[in-house]
């Protein structure tokens, strides 16, 4: 990696880098995000985690023919192709080339989470299979994302309807494989993001990261069996932070338009129990020994 290099985003648990070669620099950091607040505790091994499970996904991706921006990866620390970003949608057009795609696409198998919400009046149970796979586009730089019909993604990205259409289809492609690799390891996966960009032929790549359990959503598959929908992912400190009763001072701060109280560190018990999950989460995604 360059040790000439630029912070260009800092974000609640990832920094971007520009290597000014036309690369950028990840940096995943052991910092956790949950209830849109970075907790005071650090995870140990938790960045390496994420960096080596995007990593893996990235490498399954050029083998089925995705192209992706990655490049390299070591430690917590991953090198990818830089692409240019453009917030003023104006200045997009269908020629746009060598930049990001402002969309994020999120691919649901299940309902579960915020679907839940919206589907639990029309007769659907939470962790029931979706009879068709759900692919749906929210906005990337704006201030908060917000979902998006297909005609609105088209217009803001400045996209035809086969381009559409082709991003979709690269999204399931990829999930299905995924699917394919984590259930001969006991893992469902539910739902999950990605993000892409147009390169210099105005060819789709794929950019950012994805396939980590704090992007996407896996469920243990022998206790779905029995009905419960256990998160291999940090659901395990947004637990605890329920179980301790934060949660709850938050959401009445939140609804009553108060100041919002701090969140305490973890006990140092709990932060152990989270590493260890994390690596756990790591291997039995990837097949590989941390």
């Amino acid at each position: 990696m360059s040790d000439t290099k630029t912070l260009m985003r800092k974000g609640k648990v990832k920094e971007a880098y520009d290597l000014h070669d036309g690369t950028l620099e990840f940096v995943f950091t052991d910092n956790v995000s949950v209830f849109d607040k970075v907790i005071p505790t650090t995870i140990d091994h938790k960045g390496e985690v994420l960096c080596r499970i995007s990593a893996f996904w990235f490498r399954r991706c050029e083998e089925l023919g995705v192209n992706t921006h990655f490049i390299s990866a070591e430690g917590n620390r991953m090198r990818v192709k830089k692409f240019d970003i453009i917030t003023d949608y104006d200045k997009l057009d269908a020629r746009s080339s060598g930049c990001m795609i402002p969309l994020e696409v999120i691919a649901r198998y299940y309902v579960a989470g915020s679907l839940y919400e919206r589907f639990k009046d029309e007769g659907m149970d939470y962790g029931d299979e979706l009879p068709e796979p759900i692919v749906e586009f929210t906005t990337k730089f704006e201030e908060y994302d917000r979902k998006l019909t297909e005609e609105e993604a088209m217009d803001i990205a400045s996209l035809t309807r086969e381009e559409l259409e082709h991003i979709k289809q690269t999204v399931l492609d990829i999930d299905r494989h995924m699917n394919d690799t984590v259930k001969k390891r006991g893992l469902i996966h539910v739902d999950g993001k990605k993000e892409f960009a147009f390169n210099d032929q105005r060819n789709l790549v794929l950019v950012d990261t994805f396939g980590t359990p704090d992007e996407d959503r896996f469920w243990d598959a022998e206790k779905y069996r029995q009905g419960m929908f256990e998160e291999r992912s940090k659901e395990f400190v947004r637990a605890h932070y329920r179980d301790s009763g934060y949660y709850d001072r938050l959401k009445k701060a939140r609804e009553q338009g108060k100041e919002e109280p701090e969140i305490p560190p973890l006990p140092d018990d709990v932060a152990r129990e989270a590493s260890e999950l994390y690596i756990d989460i790591y291997e039995q995604i990837t097949g590989e020994s941390f």
